[in-house]
């Protein structure tokens, strides 16, 4: 079928103004002067008839011009002889008439005081969430010590591989940077007060007690946090959990248990790895920079730095361990259907574990100095 396009004329007779509509008013054949109507009908006030005989077809693009243009004026009721085209009018007219979207000034005082109340609800929303995670997991991991054969095996050791070994390279190289850089501003530093040689003490506390720990925490964050809730999640929106779920399987004996057992198990080891690295950085900058050997350097640490330094470090490992795997979980789960829920999830959790690495961290720090460790 041949396509005409669009034509309006405006004619003047003893019954007032009438808009005559002619060819097809469609996508595909709106042209400027169909465009141009809009601005035809500006100047006209009061009713306008419609003449419609010579419409040819007409779909949602060609009706919303017409209603666009019309709104201005009483739209006629000439249009009963045609039903196709006043149930298009009809379905297209609540467009016409949507109120425009305007945003609400940031400085007024109820704005604000509305992004507060929400995102206190929201943080307590959070928390409510956070808090059924946890006990959910807890749980599931008393369930799993209780019935050992409940631990699916093969995902442990998969996680384990994925989550620790292949991290070990990254956080050996991260320490060694870490350490390196310590020794260089302890150096810088100590060297003009002419007392180089505490750079080893320096290198042995910051690294043993804080940089190993910390350093290794927020590369597992970003790796494997990121990893959780983007595997969970891609399952979420597949609906391969709702699948397991069907089939009897509880979604965190397989999907969270293993993952927090993983990484709670190798979180020690890189954190071990981590501190050995950035003590060995430490060593080979005050090596090249101040003299100091390796047999000297490790000496020097041994007498200095005592081991106290080394357990506070490690006992924060299997904490942030399970903040880690709980976030990217828990976001896991959390995903929507669609992919910027994914996305949203993903950058979440990443968040959230390093915000709670930090906290944590200071949280440790404040409780070690009252227990004068």
């Amino acid at each position: 079928m041949a396509t005409t396009s669009a034509s309006c004329e405006i004619t003047t007779s003893r019954n007032g103004k009438t808009l005559v509509l002619a060819g097809d008013w469609t996508s595909t054949s709106l042209n400027e002067e169909a465009l141009q109507l809009f601005s035809k009908l500006t100047a006209i006030a009061g009713e306008l008839h419609l003449d419609v005989s010579s419409l040819g077809r007409l779909d949602t693009a060609g009706a919303y011009a017409i209603l666009r243009a019309l709104r201005n004026n009483a739209i006629p009721p000439g249009l009963s002889d045609r039903k196709d085209i006043a149930r298009l009018f009809s379905l297209v007219a609540p467009a016409i008439g949507a109120p425009n979207v305007q945003s609400r000034p940031t400085r007024h005082l109820l704005y604000l005081l509305d992004r507060f109340g929400r995102a206190v609800v929201a943080l307590a929303h959070e928390a409510w969430s956070i808090a059924d995670f946890v006990g959910h997991l807890l749980f599931a991991i008393g369930r799993t010590i209780g019935s050992p054969h409940r631990l699916r095996t093969i995902s442990l050791a998969s996680i384990m591989d994925s989550a620790g070994v292949h991290a070990l390279p990254i956080v050996m190289v991260m320490n060694f940077f870490v350490g390196a850089v310590v020794a260089l501003i302890g150096t810088s530093l100590l060297t003009s007060l002419g007392v180089a040689i505490f750079t080893v003490q320096l290198v042995g506390v910051g690294v043993l007690r804080e940089f190993g720990i910390i350093i290794t925490a927020v590369i597992l964050a970003g790796r494997s946090t990121s990893s959780f809730a983007a595997q969970i999640g891609s399952m979420k929106m597949t609906q391969e959990i709702d699948a397991m779920q069907v089939m009897g399987v509880d979604q965190f004996d397989a999907l969270v248990v293993p993952r927090v057992l993983g990484l709670l198990w190798m979180m020690p080891l890189l954190t071990v790895a981590g501190m050995l690295a950035g003590i060995a950085g430490g060593m080979m900058v005050s090596w090249a920079s101040l003299g100091i050997g390796p047999v000297f350097f490790l000496e020097r640490l041994h007498e200095t730095v005592a081991v106290e330094h080394f357990w506070v470090g490690m006992v924060k490992a299997p904490v942030l361990a399970l903040l880690i795997a709980t976030a990217g979980c828990r976001h896991g789960l959390a995903v929507g259907g669609d992919v910027e829920s994914l996305g949203a999830r993903v950058t979440m959790s990443v968040v959230q574990a390093i915000f709670m690495i930090i906290l944590f961290d200071a949280i440790f720090a404040i409780l070690f100095m009252e227990l004068n460790l």
